[in-house]
């Protein structure tokens, strides 16, 4: 049963990315920070730590300079976040996310 909820809660996660991805270059920043807000809130709820790190940087980088790069990077790592059941994955994804931004 939790792993039925589970997968209902990755396939929303999962549409609202593919809206993300689909639409990154013509989103505002604010409506990029609004929707990784949204995407992390969801996260946290059901336990997907290294998913709820990873919205959580997309989040607070839509709103800076060069935030493109930061949401394609976010973008891209996005898939390893949402299929991760393990907390320290959190800081997996996010390092590798690290490495490719420098």
């Amino acid at each position: 049963m939790a792993t039925d909820s589970l997968n209902i809660v990755r396939t929303r996660i999962g549409e609202r990315i593919a809206e993300i991805q689909a639409r990154a270059r013509t989103l505002k920043p604010v409506d990029i920070c609004a929707k990784m807000a949204a995407i992390r809130s969801l996260a946290a709820e059901h336990g997907l730590i290294a998913l709820e790190g990873l919205a959580d940087y997309g989040e607070h980088h839509a709103m800076m300079p060069g935030h493109h790069a930061a949401t394609r990077c976010a973008l891209d790592h996005i898939d390893a976040a949402l299929a991760s059941n393990s907390p320290s994955d959190r800081q997996t994804v996010l390092a590798a996310m690290a490495l490719r931004l420098h």
